[in-house]
């Protein structure tokens, strides 16, 4: 029987140079990056979802990626269709002899491509769903809080109405699951990019700032007026297009908008540390490099590669405690 693919997971919040890391990587171990990002997926959609594509061929030979800039910004694309999509993707990848690099923050994404999922969801009850869309986002968050407090400190999706909705609907009937996927048959090596919080949020800021005076807002009006994409399903990609989207309609203006989108991404890198440690209680060994150098990740993965024992990581974050000073 032929031997399971070995893969790299490059992984790890928001703004903390993925990306770069896995070019250098798959640079240097002859691999294809697959992309683990919900949005990049979408086209036309560049600056707000941080494609950075001149990032996979600076500094040398281009290195091949895959999902992104695959479908129209009119169009869904889901769990279950990026599941599909990686897993064919990889196998691909590995069939050409080459190294399968997946890189992204969704660690949902990240997390059902290697462990599988099961996801409740028959159809919805109208009367409920007429209910539930007449809800302030407050009180749909107090909703779900209610009704699921544990799969709440998870979830990534507070200010999506859409995605609250569903989750509450789910929460309420805890449906038979009715979308699965198992488990894949991969060896991960998990790598996560580690800046302590503070860097974090001045790093996001630095970001913001950088994709602010390079067109976003510019992005967001052309998504709207010449692709046809509304208002709403605007909302639906996230804080970057919900917020300048508010600004490009009159509702904040520039500072109140760039402040509030400002404070909602860093509380958004803060989920993304949630689950990562939700990851690691329930068993995933992710390999933290403090500043994305340490420890050397091009060692790691020649012991991976070579099937090494791999040292225990240096850091887990749910050992880290941010009420107290963390390095």
């Amino acid at each position: 029987m032929a031997e399971s693919p070995k893969i790299i997971v490059i992984t790890g919040p928001t703004a903390t140079g993925k990306t770069a890391l896995a070019v250098r990587l798959a640079r240097q171990f002859d691999g294809e990056i697959v992309s683990a990002d919900s949005r990049q997926v979408y086209r036309h959609m560049d600056i707000g979802t941080g494609k950075d594509l001149a990032e996979y061929s600076a500094g040398g030979t281009p290195v091949p990626f895959h999902l992104i800039d695959c479908v129209p910004p009119d169009a869904t694309y889901n769990l279950h269709a990026f599941c599909r999509d990686a897993r064919q993707c990889i196998a691909a990848i590995a069939g050409r002899g080459r190294l399968p690099v997946i890189c992204g923050g969704t660690a949902l994404y990240i997390d059902a491509l290697l462990r599988g999922y099961a996801l409740p969801g028959t159809a919805p009850d109208p009367a409920e769903r007429a209910a539930l869309d007449a809800m302030e986002l407050d009180a749909l968050n107090a909703e779900l809080a209610g009704l699921a407090p544990e799969f709440y400190r998870t979830f990534l999706d507070r200010t999506n109405k859409t995605r609250l909705r569903r989750a509450i609907e789910i929460a309420r009937h805890r449906q038979t699951p009715a979308a699965e996927m198992p488990a894949a048959d991969f060896q991960a090596l998990l790598l996560g990019v580690y800046y302590p919080r503070d860097i974090v949020h001045r790093r996001i800021a630095e970001r913001l700032d950088a994709r602010l005076a390079a067109g976003m807002i510019e992005e967001v009006r052309e998504l709207n007026e010449h692709y046809g994409v509304s208002f709403e399903k605007l909302d639906f990609f996230g804080l970057e297009y919900r917020y300048v989207g508010r600004y490009l309609q009159n509702r904040l203006d520039f500072q109140t908008m760039r402040d509030e989108l400002l404070s909602k991404i860093r509380q958004f890198a803060k989920r993304q540390d949630i689950f990562f440690r939700k990851m690691e209680r329930e068993g995933a060994v992710i390999h933290w490099l403090r500043g994305g150098s340490e420890p050397d990740p091009a060692a790691l993965v020649r012991r991976f590669l070579a099937g090494e024992p791999l040292p225990a990581p240096v850091l887990q974050l749910k050992e880290i405690h941010y009420g107290k000073k963390s390095s």
